[in-house]
């Protein structure tokens, strides 16, 4: 059977923490007893105080690490606890996953995946004190399910009704009355969104900067898997931000034939372009153009020539 996810990661303990997410993208409403029987406690053997380790804790069970090992240290030392690498199941509870993979357990774990359809790229070794990370790429068409939440009981709805009806007369009530102050609170609504557009296009210019030190290979227009890494982010960024429209523009040095320079700038936008298209982001949101070697920011450094730009036209 053909996968449908595949784990891009840096770090062997995120990368694990990538698997077991990409198995609750595609069962949205596991439970945490759901989880240990997909990923049983023996895929690590790992042992905590010459004791068997749990492959997951819940915030709910920190009394258990505590009678279990005791050593209520045992948690932060040994799981991924940080507010970031916590997973949060959709009846609520939050899980960390264990740390500490041998070379022959994340192996186990990484085969363990294959038949639940997840398949994990090479695995790439994060350097000294850099933090690692995991993306999730979806393959051969797949689609995750979309959670379903529980249908409200009566009494909410009609608590909901009872707080618009609040909201609306307080509107309708502040629509009278001129005072300066409402004036004020418009003006003060409009800088935080001004403040909300600068901050994404700032998180675009460092995008920009990690895909162009991911480089393309010399003379091609594949994207490597250090730049899908960093095309993922911008994914989200166009997601959390519909109105943002994009032009990738290629640019070369003056090294080799103009005309395969042209066509090489254009088919290295063109790649960024379509990977995310892939990834669902709608085609008239996107734009490029190569530039080929007539652009150089600076013409004894060939090296900085050679770059993607990523513009917001909109």
């Amino acid at each position: 059977m053909a996968s449908k996810v595949r784990v891009y990661g840096k770090a062997q303990n995120r990368t694990a923490l990538g698997i077991v997410n990409a198995y609750l993208v595609m069962y949205p409403h596991a439970t945490l007893e759901d989880l240990r029987k997909a990923f049983p406690d023996r895929l690590n053997n790992w042992k905590i105080k010459g004791k068997d380790s749990m492959m997951f804790v819940s915030d709910k069970e920190k009394d258990l690490i505590l009678s279990k090992y005791g050593d209520a240290s045992v948690y932060e030392e040994n799981f991924l606890s940080k507010p970031e690498d916590v997973m949060k199941l959709q009846d609520g509870t939050k899980v960390s996953i264990r740390k500490g993979w041998s070379k022959e357990d994340f192996e186990a774990l990484v085969n363990w995946a294959k038949q639940y359809d997840i398949e994990v790229a090479e695995f790439e070794p994060s350097k000294p004190f850099e933090k690692g990370g995991f993306v999730l790429e979806y393959l051969n068409g797949y689609v995750p399910p979309v959670p379903v939440a529980k249908k409200p009981n009566w009494w909410l709805w009609l608590l909901i009704a009872a707080a618009i009806i609040i909201v609306l007369a307080f509107l309708l009530m502040r629509s009278c009355n001129k005072e300066p102050k409402v004036v004020e609170k418009v003006v003060t609504e409009t800088v935080v969104v001004h403040d909300t557009v600068t901050v994404y296009l700032e998180q675009i210019e460092e995008i920009e900067k990690n895909f162009n030190a991911a480089k393309f290979e010399a003379g091609k227009a594949d994207l490597n898997d250090d730049a899908k890494f960093v095309l993922h982010d911008l994914v989200k960024i166009l997601n959390k931000q519909p109105q943002l429209r994009l032009k990738i523009e290629g640019h070369t040095s003056d090294e080799g034939d103009a005309a395969f320079n042209q066509k090489l700038s254009e088919n290295r936008a063109k790649a960024v372009v379509d990977f995310l298209i892939s990834k669902g982001i709608a085609a008239d949101r996107l734009e490029y153009e190569g530039k080929g070697s007539s652009e150089p920011l600076d013409p004894n450094n060939r090296e900085v020539n050679r770059r993607t730009e990523i513009i917001v036209i909109e």
